[in-house]
């Protein structure tokens, strides 16, 4: 049985890799698919290709529908995990995403209907919604925090993995195109990772916070002492069963359910739920779904580019965001989250301007389009360092531990959500999907028919990250999960908050509550620190 070292390096590839290479190649693979011969055969209620005037733009709409249907399934998968996640646990839950996303490739890959495709495409999205949420959340609170950071950040290196693979893997078949082969192929290859996971999951432990949560500290102190590779006994141990009750304990007097979240009792939970939904809300708001998915369509319809050279572009570039990736892997636990968002936003930003200047030039222009390319490349440098594995950690690391799981998974749903009415938790839902959902039906016809403009709102929307992280945003680095619970703890405001986090990351781990076991009793001493 895999232990300490060995069992994190087969979870990441076993488990984690799966799950987010799933989540990238399923997310934008249909992007370079749109253009096949056999694909517009097939689906001629989407073509936006062969088509002019009216009915290009007619097209242009159930295209934008058909893609950001995996959305639809996104929110219910995100959604799902606020009821089963805490009931199920974290590896049946993970489980059950894995299921449906193979459903989902097997009933896309055999599609002869438009219908089915969408189906096939929304099921798809379900799985991935789940995957997308659970699984950071296990990662968390299965890591130590010195190197949580590390072990949560990459999930983001694995989604532009399967960003560039998907993109590379449409170019090898476009030289087939005119054979349906060409796009159900591509559509049926990450079932087989799907299987890897399903197959796989239960290897390994479960999150030993999720155990005492129901009670189970014996085998929560089991699992620990496996992913710390020591004996059940040891101290360590021992401390951190006690400091996961103590936190429970804290956390069960002011929220006990999922409507604490709005409300600003002992421990900030609405602001706190702010954090992770304005995060997860910058993802896709500062223009990443649209260079991702749509980058082929952008090099060929609005630069001029040929059919190859614009494939070829698009997958350079999503191979390259996947390097750049690699970045926040080696500086998320040395510089922190707040310094790699901000450097992200400022960069986001200005590519996002510069791309709106060179694109009001004609696609003639040969200078302008080759300045376009650039700054299309180069915002997929500055994207991942702070808006693609970051925003995973931190979302899980602000949560409470009882409501970790409805906490990230509504905030997740921003991921896919935009505007809303009704009750308080469903207008986060719906604003949640709306927003996901409007990017990606709304791009090609805002590309088609206003063109540089959208590049204006992303980039002021990039402004209003750098802004709200430098204010409101505190770091987390080198703090446990209960110890930043503490932090929350503080009768302080936000912006004082912000303040003692920045001195609190300087110091890991000597400002937080220390939890010491005296036969029965656990007794909380804090240090000087924070007091």
């Amino acid at each position: 049985m895999y232990r300490g070292r060995a069992l994190y390096i087969a979870q990441v590839v076993l488990v984690v890799f799966p799950s987010f290479f799933l989540f990238g190649y399923n997310q934008v693979n249909v992007g370079g698919l749109l253009s096949f011969a056999s694909w517009i055969k097939a689906f001629p209620q989407i073509d936006t290709t062969s088509t002019i005037a009216n009915t290009k733009s007619h097209n242009s709409v159930i295209q934008g529908v058909y893609v950001s249907s995996f959305t639809l399934g996104g929110l219910a998968g995100s959604l799902s995990c606020s009821f089963i996640g805490d009931v199920l646990g974290r590896r049946k839950t993970v489980l059950i995403g894995g299921i449906f996303t193979l459903i989902g490739e097997i009933v896309s890959c055999t599609a002869f209907q438009l219908p089915q495709l969408v189906v096939g495409r929304i099921i798809t999205g379900i799985g991935i919604g789940v995957l997308f949420t659970m699984v950071p959340i296990w990662q968390a609170e299965c890591s130590k925090p010195t190197n949580r950071g590390k072990h949560v950040v990459i999930d983001g290196i694995f989604i532009s993995s399967g960003y560039a693979m998907s993109y590379w893997v449409n170019f090898g078949f476009s030289h087939m195109e005119e054979q349906s082969a060409s796009w159900r192929v591509p559509v049926a290859m990450p079932a087989v990772l799907s299987i890897v996971l399903i197959s796989s999951i239960f290897l390994f432990p479960e999150s030993p916070r999720w155990l005492v949560h129901i009670g189970e500290r014996a085998n929560a102190a089991k699992q620990l002492a496996r992913i710390g590779d020591t004996g059940i006994d040891a101290d360590e141990v021992q401390r951190e069963i006690a400091s996961i009750e103590f936190s429970l304990e804290e956390t069960a007097q002011t929220a006990a359910s999922v409507k604490d979240i709005f409300s600003m009792k002992d421990g900030k939970l609405f602001y706190r739920f702010m954090l992770c939904l304005g995060i997860q809300f910058w993802i896709q708001m500062t223009g990443a779904s649209v260079i991702s998915t749509y980058s082929t369509t952008i090099f060929r319809e609005n630069l001029g580019l040929s059919s190859p050279l614009s494939r070829i572009l698009g997958a350079s570039a999503l191979t390259w965001k996947f390097l750049a990736s690699f970045v926040s892997f080696f500086t998320i636990d040395r510089f922190g989250r707040r310094k790699l968002f901000l450097f992200c936003g400022v960069g986001v930003t200005l590519c996002m301007t510069c791309m709106a200047i060179t694109s009001s030039f004609s696609s003639r222009n040969h200078g302008a389009s080759v300045a376009d390319a650039f700054f299309l490349f180069l915002f997929n440098f500055f994207f991942p360092i702070g808006l693609l594995g970051p925003s995973f950690l931190y979302c899980t690391e602000v949560a409470p531990i009882r409501l970790r799981v409805a906490m990230t998974s509504i905030s997740t749903a921003n991921h896919w959500l935009w505007y809303a009415s009704l009750s308080p938790s469903l207008l986060l839902e719906v604003l949640n999907f709306i927003r996901n959902f409007v990017v990606q039906m709304i791009t090609p016809v805002a590309l088609a028919n206003i063109g540089y403009q959208y590049y204006i709102v992303y980039a002021l929307i990039g402004l209003t990250f750098v802004g709200s992280v430098y204010f409101f945003y505190p770091e987390t680095m080198g703090q446990s999960l209960e110890q930043l619970d503490d932090l929350f703890q503080n009768d302080i405001s936000i912006l004082e908050t912000v303040k003692m986090a920045k001195r609190l990351s300087k110091m890991p781990g000597t400002a937080m509550p220390e939890v010491e076991l005296k036969g029965q009793v656990e007794q909380v001493e804090y240090s000087e620190q924070s007091v």
